[in-house]
């Protein structure tokens, strides 16, 4: 996830925990998103579906904060 921000991405997991914790909650919903995946024929199931949202909001929420940590350099 945003290869182009692998050194902040770096920092700030040791420095700040706020992103920390979004990051951390995106890598346990995509795993949790994958097993699913792995044992479902469908991936069109509510609760996927609402998996996949809310994975894909945590990544907007790491992306804006990316974002701001990097015009600060």
């Amino acid at each position: 996830m945003f290869p182009e921000y692998r050194d902040l991405i770096t920092k700030l997991k040791t420095t700040d925990n706020h992103f920390i914790k979004k990051f951390n909650d995106h890598n346990q919903l995509d795993e949790q998103i994958t097993e699913l995946e792995k044992h479902s024929s469908s991936d069109t199931t509510p609760e996927l579906k609402l998996m996949k949202t809310n994975r894909l909001h945590l990544k907007e929420q790491i992306f804006e904060i990316l974002k701001s940590h990097q015009q600060d350099t």
